[in-house]
């Protein structure tokens, strides 16, 4: 996900899919987690802009996380340890650890990073860019912290919770820490607010079918699903 068309959270598939417009915008990638699906493009992007980059991209994430990045992918093995290396224009990463529960500045964005939980160390964040607020769970199994959270908000626009399995597969949603249509019903029932879109991601693309049609007519007032390569706006 990219907020406006500056700063990535997550870089999944950050390489892949930006363009030429995100490749020369995009110096900010924030992570929620070290889990491959959120940061496998990180170093094709990096590498790809090696040359070009006459600033850093700047990597925020928990120090486990970062530990994580350099220890088991950029550490000669799997891919150049760039934190080591230079373009004649200086540094091409630069890493930036945050505190949960401490809001950090990215660009013209402020960043509330919030404990959920998953498998491994994870956030999700509250994102406000001074005109609206924005919450991502990330990935979760069912959590509190969260929305104890959510809910103190002075004003919310946008929530993004995730969903990856269908309920027949709640056992190993819950062995993976992630959400069914069940699980995410439940958890909205902590929601205390009304004044926010709700918009449902990180469907496992086997099973998005059946997820959607599970997730139809969960609320009454409804669910989104995102739609990947949509811009929107809050």
């Amino acid at each position: 996900m990219v907020v406006d068309g500056a700063v990535a959270f997550d870089a999944g598939s950050l390489a892949m899919a930006a363009d030429d417009h995100l490749r020369s915008s995009v110096r900010d990638v924030v992570i929620s987690h070290a889990h491959l699906d959120h940061i496998a493009g990180l170093p094709l992007f990096i590498d790809d802009l090696f040359s070009e980059l006459t600033e850093p991209v700047r990597i925020h994430g928990l120090a486990s996380v970062i530990q994580v990045l350099e220890e088991h992918i950029f550490n000669w093995s799997i891919y150049p340890r760039f934190s080591e290396l230079t373009n004649k224009h200086g540094k091409v990463i630069e890493y930036l650890e945050f505190e949960p529960g401490e809001s950090f500045s990215v660009k013209h964005l402020s960043v509330l990073p919030v404990e959920v939980n998953h498998r491994v160390p994870s956030c999700g964040f509250v994102i406000n860019d001074g005109a609206s607020t924005i919450a991502v769970t990330g990935d979760t199994a069912p959590t509190d912290l969260f929305w104890q959270t959510v809910n103190s908000l002075p004003s919310l626009n946008a929530l993004i919770i995730e969903c990856a399995f269908p309920n027949e597969l709640s056992e190993l949603a819950a062995i993976s820490h992630h959400l069914t249509p069940s699980g995410l019903s439940k958890e909205l029932t902590k929601l205390e607010r009304t004044d926010c879109r709700i918009y449902v991601s990180n469907l496992k693309p086997t099973y998005r079918d059946e997820i959607v049609r599970e997730l139809d007519g969960l609320r009454p007032d409804g669910l989104e699903v995102l739609t990947v390569a949509r811009d929107y706006i809050w």
